[in-house]
C-alpha cells in the first residue's frame, strides 16, 4: 500500500518542476442504454454518466487541495458509441443529437472533455460505424467538450484502408466546419491503430468492451520533474542516465498511483490503470523537448533524436511498471507538436521535419500528434499519412495515432492558436507528392506475419 509520506515527498516537485496528476478519468460502459428510441436513447446516456460521475470533479478536487498535487483534469470516457447508437441511429444527424447529449452531460458536472465518440473499424465498418463518422465533423462543430476517435488498423486485423481513404475526407471536413475557430475541431479528433481500451488521455480515450461497468483510470505526467533531475547529472553515462530517469518515473508514477486508489475508493468505483506517460503542456519547463536537448541533443530533430526518446520512454515504463502493478494506457512520452514550446521552437528553426517526427514515433507513445499543416493539403494525402502512421503500429505491435490538423487558411511558416492545454503550432510542410492511386483501392491491408501467434 501506498502512504502519504511517499507523496509529500513529491513537493518540491510540485512546487519547483511543475509534477501534476494530468487527468482522472471515469470510464462508463453505455451498452445498457442502446434502445430503438432516439430520444430514449440520449436520456438514458445522460442519466448514466451525470449519475455515476456527479462527485468526480469534486473529488478530484478534494484529492488535490489534501495531498498539494494539481489534478489537472477530470474527464470521462466512455463506450464507443458506434455501439450505442446502433438501434437508433438512421442518419449522421440521429449521431449528432447523442453528441450533443454527451456535451451538456460534460458541461453539466464540469469536467474538461468527454471521449468516446468513437468507432472501432480496425478490420471493417458496420453501417453505423459508417454513420459516426460521417456526423464527426458536424458532431465537432455543435460540441465543446466532445472528443471523437476512430481506431482504423490492428496487429491482428491489419489496416482497413476503407476507413483511412475515409477519414482523411472526415478530417477535411472537420477542419473546414470548424474553420472559424481555426478548424480547432481536428485537435479533438484522433485516428489510432491499436488503440488500448483503457487510455485516459484525449482524444483517444473510450471505455472499450472488455473493461467493467465503470472504472477509474489516471494519467500522470512529469517532463519537468525528469529535465530537472537530468541538469544535474548532465554529462553522466548512460547507466546513470537511465537510473535516474527510471527512479523518478518511480515516484511520479506513486503519485498517481495514490490518486488512483482515494479516487476509487471515495467514488465507489473500482481502479483501472495508471498510464505513467509523459505528457507536456505549453507551460515553460514543461517539455519532452526540453529532456531530449538534455539528454544531448541541440533540438528535438538532431541526428541521434530517435535513440534518445527510445531511451527516455523505455526508462519511464521500466520504473512506471516498478510502482504500479496495474499500468496500462499509452504509458511513455508523448511528443505533440502543439503542447509543448521545445517542439514548436524545433519546428521554427527547422530542426524538426513532419518525416523526423514520423520516425520518432516508431519509439514513442503515441504518433503524430497536434501538428498544424496547410489548409489546402488533399485529403488523399492526410489518408497517406494516416496510413503510414498505422502501419508502424500494426508492425511493431504498439498503439499510434494522427491527430492532425488542415488549417483552412493558413499556409507554410504561419502560426495557428489553440489557446489552452492546446496551445498554439507553427503550419509544417507536407510533402505534397501524389498517394492517390495508393490510397484510391478498396480493401484493407492484411495483418502482418507475425501476429499469427494462436
Amino acid at each position: 500500500m501506498i502512504n502519504i509520506n511517499e507523496v509529500l515527498e513529491t513537493n518540491k516537485m510540485v512546487e519547483e518542476e511543475t509534477l501534476d496528476v494530468r487527468t482522472i478519468t471515469m470510464g462508463i460502459n453505455l451498452l445498457e442504454c442502446a434502445d430503438h428510441d432516439l430520444d430514449t436513447c440520449c436520456k438514458k446516456i445522460y442519466d448514466k454518466i451525470t449519475t455515476l460521475a456527479r462527485n468526480l470533479v469534486a473529488t478530484g478536487e478534494d484529492i488535490s487541495r489534501e495531498i498539494g498535487i494539481p489534478i489537472v483534469n477530470k474527464r470521462v470516457s466512455i463506450t464507443p458509441i458506434s455501439l450505442v447508437g446502433g438501434a437508433c441511429c438512421q442518419t449522421p444527424e440521429d449521431y449528432v443529437k447523442i453528441a450533443k447529449s454527451l456535451d451538456k452531460a460534460a458541461k453539466d458536472l464540469g469536467i474538461n472533455f468527454l471521449g468516446g465518440y468513437s468507432a472501432v473499424v480496425s478490420k471493417g465498418m458496420t453501417r453505423s460505424d459508417e454513420l459516426l463518422i460521417r456526423s464527426i465533423p458536424q458532431a465537432m462543430k455543435e460540441t465543446e467538450r466532445i472528443c471523437a476517435s476512430v481506431n482504423v488498423g490492428s496487429t491482428k486485423t491489419g489496416i482497413n484502408m476503407d476507413a483511412v481513404r475515409l477519414m482523411g475526407q472526415i478530417i477535411k471536413e472537420t477542419a473546414e466546419a470548424t474553420r472559424e475557430h481555426d478548424s480547432l475541431g481536428c485537435g479533438k479528433l484522433v485516428v489510432l491503430c491499436n488503440a488500448p481500451d483503457d487510455n485516459p488521455f484525449m482524444a483517444g480515450a473510450f471505455h472499450g468492451v472488455s473493461e467493467d461497468d465503470a472504472i477509474i483510470n489516471v494519467g500522470v505526467s512529469g517532463p519537468g520533474v525528469v529535465h530537472h533531475v537530468l541538469k544535474e547529472i548532465r554529462g553522466a553515462s548512460f547507466e546513470i542516465l537511465c537510473e535516474t530517469i527510471k527512479r523518478t518515473a518511480f515516484k511520479i508514477t506513486r503519485v498517481g498511483q495514490y490518486v488512483a486508489q482515494e479516487a476509487s475508493r471515495r467514488l465507489g468505483v473500482p481502479f483501472g490503470i495508471i498510464d505513467l506517460s509523459l505528457a507536456p503542456t505549453p507551460a515553460v519547463g514543461d517539455s519532452v523537448a526540453d529532456i531530449l536537448c538534455e539528454i544531448g541533443l541541440e533540438h528535438p530533430g538532431a541526428p541521434g533524436t530517435t535513440a534518445a526518446l527510445a531511451l527516455l520512454n523505455d526508462q519511464v515504463k521500466k520504473g512506471g511498471v516498478m510502482a504500479s502493478s496495474y499500468v496500462g494506457g499509452l504509458s511513455g512520452a508523448f511528443i505533440p507538436v502543439s503542447e509543448d514550446q521545445g517542439m514548436i521552437d524545433a519546428v521554427t528553426c527547422g530542426a524538426l521535419t513532419l518525416e523526423k517526427l514520423e520516425a520518432m514515433t516508431c519509439v514513442c507513445s503515441v504518433g503524430l500528434d497536434m501538428i498544424a499543416i496547410p489548409g489546402d493539403t488533399p485529403a488523399s494525402i492526410i489518408s497517406g499519412i494516416i496510413a503510414d502512421e498505422a502501419a508502424i503500429g500494426m508492425i511493431n505491435q504498439k498503439t499510434t495515432a494522427v491527430r492532425i490538423i488542415p488549417v483552412v487558411g493558413k499556409s507554410i511558416g504561419e502560426t495557428v492558436e489553440f489557446g489552452g492545454l492546446l496551445g498554439y503550432a507553427p503550419v509544417m510542410p507536407v510533402n505534397r507528392y501524389s498517394c492517390e492511386a495508393f490510397i484510391n483501392r478498396t480493401g484493407r491491408i492484411p495483418a502482418p506475419i507475425h501476429s499469427f501467434k494462436n
